[in-house]
């Protein structure tokens, strides 16, 4: 098992090359089963999820293989497991459900894994498929479909915007008689990349990014080359980063209009976040940084997947922030780790009110999820010593070769095996 060691206090100074997106690769390589042709996405990320769901793939029978950030999937004949030892590592693995009952009427799908951040039940994509014409029975740990007539169109509307959700039934209906109406529908710009890839493969696709989005069934899609958007959560990652340690970076190919929510905030705790012709340019304004409120919603809110990293911001800054986390019930589990790095945090609820204004000193400390994950990474650069990092096999989930991006940028940090 690795961890990183970090020795912290060093301003970040360089340019970063920000990668694809994760959240958006990951269903837009599953949609590849809705298609018959070979396709190719460029710009995918070398992260352990991405290699679990080429796996996954394989073991469908499409032959699939990442080679310089390039993933080509070729046709093949399509099988309808997707079985646990892969499932339960991944919870995007879910997001085979809808193209599998698309094109084959039948799934077969272990109930998914992932971070241990709280309930993300699967309930709204299996209601959903029903009011399709799909029949689900729950048999040893395994969501079981099926659809002998095949899906049909139908007007669904989510009790609460659902990203996987979303995913999955944008899949589905694209291969569905008819038209779907998804109401209510998640607006995060990954859905909107998941979409623009299906209208290029020939899907008939209207609302993306609205919380209204109409889908006509066609018989089928054809393949394509798509490039994969870049990674909002990464980008976002890495301006904190230079906030934190006192640095300037520089962000190529960083998706800021994507992130406003963020750059907002940032921009309110005291960061100077520039637009120039060779990227994003970020360091910590004259005046320091600032506490400030955050509130994690549904986008275009702000994101809960930078919550934990905004925290160790909050950490950094004069004054007091309070961190309000509305997405997930269980995502405060990082809040501990900080506390034993000299972090002033009191959490009541869902609520977390930071103080800052103390320095931050290096501590071993064990990372719970990815996000996490990333957050003890920040914090250990912001920090006064040696921080030990444990389990990051949860950030290498999320993160392509977040080491040696720091290190080139000047932090000190290297990985280490650990016995397990």
């Amino acid at each position: 098992m690795d961890s990183f060691i970090i020795e912290g206090g060093v301003p970040l100074r360089g340019v970063i090359e920000i990668s694809g997106s994760k959240n958006a690769a990951l269903p837009i390589l599953m949609a590849s089963i809705a298609v018959d042709d070979e396709v190719c996405y460029d710009n995918v990320p070398d992260l352990r999820d991405i290699h679990t769901t080429i796996k996954l793939l394989n073991i469908l029978g499409k032959e699939a293989s990442l080679e310089n950030g390039v993933v080509r999937v070729k046709n093949g004949k399509l099988g309808k497991e997707a079985p646990y030892d892969l499932v339960k590592t991944m919870r995007a693995s879910v997001l085979c459900l809808g193209p599998l009952l698309a094109r084959l009427g039948e799934a077969k799908v272990s109930l998914p894994g992932g971070c241990a951040i709280g309930a993300r039940p699967v309930d709204q994509h299996l209601s959903a498929l029903e009011k399709m014409g799909a029949v689900f029975d729950l048999e040893n740990g395994y969501i079981h479909g099926h659809c002998p007539d095949g899906l049909r169109g139908a007007h669904i509307r989510f009790d609460m915007p659902t990203v996987g959700g979303t995913e999955n039934l944008l899949m589905a209906a694209c291969l569905a008689r008819g038209e779907t109406v998804l109401e209510n529908a998640a607006r995060e710009p990954e859905i909107v990349d998941l979409a623009n890839f299906l209208i290029k493969c020939g899907a008939r696709i209207e609302g993306q990014g609205t919380t209204i989005i109409r889908v006509q069934g066609v018989e089928r899609l054809h393949g394509c080359s798509y490039t994969v958007m870049p990674d909002r959560i990464e980008a976002g990652t890495f301006l904190i980063a230079a906030g934190v340690t006192g640095g300037r970076l520089l962000l190529k190919n960083c998706p800021v209009s994507d992130m406003s929510a963020v750059v907002d905030k940032l921009r309110a705790a005291g960061m100077v976040i520039e637009e120039t012709p060779e990227g994003v340019l970020a360091c910590t304004g004259e005046k320091g940084l600032t506490g400030v409120d955050i509130s994690t919603r549904p986008h275009p809110g702000f994101p809960t997947d930078m919550q934990a990293q905004f925290m160790v911001l909050m950490c950094c800054a004069q004054g007091s922030g309070l961190v309000e986390e509305n997405i997930f019930e269980n995502r405060f589990m990082h809040v501990q780790e900080l506390v034993r790095m000299g972090a002033d945090i009191h959490v009541t609820g869902s609520s977390a009110m930071v103080r800052g204004g103390r320095r931050l000193t290096g501590a071993p400390v064990m990372a719970s999820d990815l996000r996490a994950g990333a957050a003890l990474v920040l914090a250990g650069l912001a920090a006064e010593g040696e921080t030990r990092v444990q389990r990051i096999y949860h950030v290498d989930r999320g993160y392509e070769h977040l080491e040696a991006k720091l290190a080139a940028v000047g932090a000190r940090i290297r990985r280490v095996k650990e016995a397990d």
